[in-house]
């Protein structure tokens, strides 16, 4: 199922939750809202689904305008956070009462829901009510119901939310599994940045009722629009500085540490202007070996470190300037204590040129 949505408006009251979003998800596409509490993301979610009837604007299933119809007019279904599971139903009742309500054949409704609780490996649960289960297997048979009725779209929002962290994890491919088998249209809100990063085929980051940057989970992770989203997204280190030239190969910026070098020259920013860099403290490295490129050295001291067994968390001043930067050091040997002088570099594509914030955060 392809879903276009077209200038949609969200008001409760005179607040408005959602604000002239655009948005084309493709057939067969595993697509993510990220954002934080109170971005309008599930307010979004329910509007696709009906639960919600947006002020304006158009939501287009396979090019049919289906913004003010209800949910059992949409070829949609929705997993909600809580599973909404019927609690004096079995886990084969709780699947069918969908089918039931389409008056279908016992024995075609046997053999979806069959099919249906095999696809994600409850079938040995069938006769079990959901007080008899764990998360997990609430989250599987909330999912088997949604599968049973074959809808164009799945909307998912937050279902592993009240699941313990390895669940999570391993819930997070069956999902995309789940998805791509039956050939769903999946759109699933979520505010855990994980789950986006690991599962989406793209994401859209929304802010205040809008959407601030759609793209692929790598594009939106190594090339954020802005600092929110680089902030969002994963952890970083801000710095301030003033972009003293760029051309086609490289720009040059002015820190308080020195000039830093990119190989990301920023389109809308003028030579002269304040910037705000952002840099992953994954890219910052006690190695200068770096393939295909002589990456920004900075002399620093380090102030404190971490040592966690495969990975070492570090923080360090610049020796000019006084930047504190946060950054990983990957199998570290352990002798890097905090007092030490050192030099780390930072490879050009990995500094990343934002329009500027005073306090980014």
């Amino acid at each position: 199922m392809e879903i276009a949505i077209q200038k949609l408006c969200k008001y409760f009251g005179d607040v408005k939750a959602l604000s002239d979003i655009d948005l084309t998800i493709q057939d067969g596409e595993l697509f993510f809202l990220l954002g934080p509490s109170g971005c309008g993301k599930t307010t979004l979610l329910r509007c696709l689904g009906g639960f919600e009837i947006p002020t304006s604007g158009k939501i287009l299933l396979n090019g049919k305008d289906v913004a003010s119809l209800p949910p059992n007019k949409r070829d949609t279904a929705m997993v909600f956070q809580g599973y909404a599971l019927w609690p004096q139903m079995t886990v084969r009742q709780n699947i069918a009462f969908g089918l039931e309500m389409k008056h279908l054949p016992a024995a075609e409704i046997t053999q979806k829901v069959d099919a249906a609780m095999a696809s994600v490996q409850i079938s040995q649960l069938a006769d079990r009510k959901p007080n008899e289960l764990s998360g997990g297997q609430q989250q599987r048979v909330a999912l088997a119901r949604t599968l049973v009725v074959h809808p164009g779209c799945l909307l998912l929002d937050e279902p592993l939310a009240n699941l313990d962290a390895k669940l999570r994890r391993d819930m997070r491919l069956e999902i995309r599994n789940l998805c791509k088998d039956n050939k769903l249209t999946g759109i699933y809100v979520t505010h855990d940045r994980q789950e986006a990063l690991s599962m989406a085929d793209r994401v859209a980051v929304l802010k205040d009722g809008q959407i601030v940057q759609v793209g692929p989970p790598r594009d939106i992770y190594r090339n954020p629009v802005n600092a929110f989203v680089a902030s969002f997204i994963g952890e970083t280190n801000f710095i301030q500085g003033k972009l003293l030239s760029k051309n086609e190969e490289e720009a040059v910026i002015e820190t308080k540490a020195g000039s830093l070098r990119s190989s990301k020259i920023p389109a809308g920013i003028e030579v002269g202007s304040p910037v705000t860099l952002s840099i992953r403290p994954e890219a910052i490295s006690l190695n200068k070996a770096v393939a295909g490129e002589a990456p920004n050295e900075l002399a620093v001291t380090l102030t404190t470190t971490a040592y966690q067994g495969e990975v070492a968390n570090h923080a360090a001043k610049t020796n000019t300037g006084s930047l504190e930067l946060a950054f990983l050091e990957l199998n570290p040997k352990g002798d890097a204590e905090p007092g030490t002088a050192t030099t780390i570099y930072i490879p050009r594509g990995d500094v990343s040129i934002l329009p500027y914030v005073e306090n980014p955060t």
